[in-house]
């Protein structure tokens, strides 16, 4: 049970977000559905390069995976 006087803390404003990520938005329409002001292209290649795939680090060519691809020109 909650103390007398105490009073839930909840934040207002806007959430610190990486600096590639500014101005990032998400929202959820009344059906349920993912609403964002970026590209899910962008977002998936930003997530590729800075966040490690917990499913894929026990593969042993993992690491040879995670090395970036040269682009062609």
């Amino acid at each position: 049970m909650a103390k007398k006087g105490d009073k839930p803390s909840k934040k207002q404003g806007k959430p610190r977000v990486h600096k590639e990520l500014s101005g990032f938005e998400v929202s959820i329409d009344q059906f349920g559905e993912l609403k964002s002001n970026l590209a899910i292209e962008k977002l998936n290649e930003f997530l590729n390069e800075n966040v490690d795939d917990k499913k894929l680090a026990e593969r042993n060519d993992y690491e040879e995976m995670k090395k970036p691809k040269k682009k062609k020109r």
